[in-house]
């Protein structure tokens, strides 16, 4: 501002001398006029030259680094400006509000490891149609009942639930004050209904909450997340995240999975222990083991494609040994097709397949075996378990159908899984044939 005063007092002062300036001066050299300062940039300047991805990208990976609450939507504004300040100030750099190359590198690096940290993935629950973003890490546990599907922690210290409704007359204000109302007890912090959505959160008990309900055509999705206060600092980055993903009446979502899907279980432990494919027992509202009854899902490992599930009560089984047999060259599957490839049978069938070369982390499998031998036990030339069976669905690209693939996750992979959960696989191997069972899942 001072240097401005000054430039406008110069131009003022030399026009009073051109006036004053007696004839004799004409033709003199005129004094050049100062020089005027282009306006100075600001963050908010910086960030609105972004691409809207950019700033997208940026408010979520603060988001992540815990310091940006607020929506993750492109937009420019002031609480975008502070978290940039806040990340510099912690990092003991200058606050200027614009990130340079190296902060962003750093704030890219540890936004990245808090994700993987939290297990982030972005899924369609098949229960109630929402795509939403899911900390599998800090919540591996899904049950679905009724129109509702939950996700909690192995201590219960986490509880993430989605839920539909479809009530005549339905409103966001119905909705909202039916969540303010229950459970009893609920003392709020925030609150805003607007016609399409609403939004709460504070306490219930002792656990934080959050609700985020969407109204659509008379039927309502609602987002409840419930964590204890000494997570807060984990689940606070991951509540915004998750907040911003939520997206309860997707569009363009991919087409629904079948009600009843088939695969194959293998099993690991005389107390119940069933290794399967995740993709066996992944979205499903509930899980039989044909001849055992129900199951339950105790863990899942989407990076490795594998899935825990534990049946109670069984008596005389017949787990398979993992003794670690090569993955390499030749194979022998062990399975169960699904019915409709066995005239609605349930036989175990035996199949050849050879590990492709080159095949890496993931060996993949030719030939595929038929649908219903994802989760089926593979053996080596000498009978040893070599791994799982993992089938990959068909997927569409452009006008063109990629066929299913075959992969197997070998048998050190389902070794460390096992042990991760904390399940001792038998020692004593058995015949793969009388190990291996059908796994049903029903998703509606």
């Amino acid at each position: 501002m001072r240097a401005t005063i000054a430039a406008v007092l110069m131009i003022a002062i030399t026009a009073i001398c051109a006036e004053a300036r007696p004839a004799g001066t004409v033709g003199r050299a005129e004094p050049k006029p100062a020089p005027t300062h282009p306006a100075v940039q600001t963050p908010a300047d910086t960030a609105k030259a972004m691409t809207q991805a950019e700033r997208q990208a940026l408010q979520s990976d603060l988001a992540w680094t815990g310091h940006y609450n607020g929506l993750i939507n492109g937009e420019v504004s002031d609480r975008l400006i502070a978290a940039i300040k806040t990340f510099q100030k912690d990092r003991g750099g200058k606050q200027t509000g614009v990130l340079n190359p190296q902060e962003r590198s750093v704030l890219t690096t540890a936004a990245r490891k808090a994700r993987s940290n939290a297990g982030w993935k972005t899924v369609t629950d098949a229960a109630t149609g929402v795509r939403l973003g899911l900390p599998t890490r800090l919540a591996p546990r899904q049950s679905s009942a009724g129109d509702g599907t939950t996700w909690r922690s192995a201590t219960g210290t986490i509880r993430i639930l989605l839920t539909r409704r479809k009530d005549a007359g339905l409103t966001t204000a119905k909705l909202a004050e039916s969540e303010r109302k229950e459970p009893a007890g609920r003392k709020l912090d925030y609150s805003t209904v607007k016609p399409d959505f609403f939004v709460l959160s504070g306490m219930q008990g002792l656990k934080k909450f959050y609700v985020r309900g969407q109204l659509q055509g008379g039927e309502a999705r609602v987002l409840t997340i419930l964590y204890d206060q000494a997570t807060e600092g984990i689940m606070e980055p991951v509540v915004i995240a998750m907040s911003s993903a939520f997206d309860p009446f997707p569009a363009d979502g991919p087409p629904p999975r079948k009600i009843v899907e088939y695969g194959t279980g293998v099993i690991v432990s005389s107390d119940g222990a069933i290794v399967t494919g995740s993709d066996v027992a992944d979205e499903c509202r509930s899980i039989v083991v044909a001849g055992h009854g129900n199951a339950e899902r105790i863990a899942s490992d989407k990076d490795h494609g594998l899935a825990l599930l534990r049946i109670y009560g069984a008596h005389g089984l017949k787990p398979i040994a993992l003794d670690g047999g090569s993955a390499k060259g030749s194979l022998e599957l062990v399975g169960i097709t699904d019915p409709q490839n066995q005239g609605g049978g349930s036989a175990v069938s035996r199949v050849k397949t050879s590990v492709a070369q080159g095949g890496g982390s993931e060996p993949a499998l030719s030939p595929a075996p038929a649908p219903g031998f994802s989760g089926a036990a593979a053996l080596d030339a000498s009978g040893k378990f070599a791994g799982l069976v993992l089938l990959k669905p068909a997927t569409v690209a452009g006008p063109a159908v990629q066929t299913a693939e075959a992969v197997l996750a070998p048998a050190e992979t389902v070794r460390a899984f096992l042990k991760a959960n904390k399940v001792t696989p038998a020692s004593e191997s058995s015949d793969a044939k009388a190990a291996v069972v059908r796994v049903i899942c029903v998703r509606k």
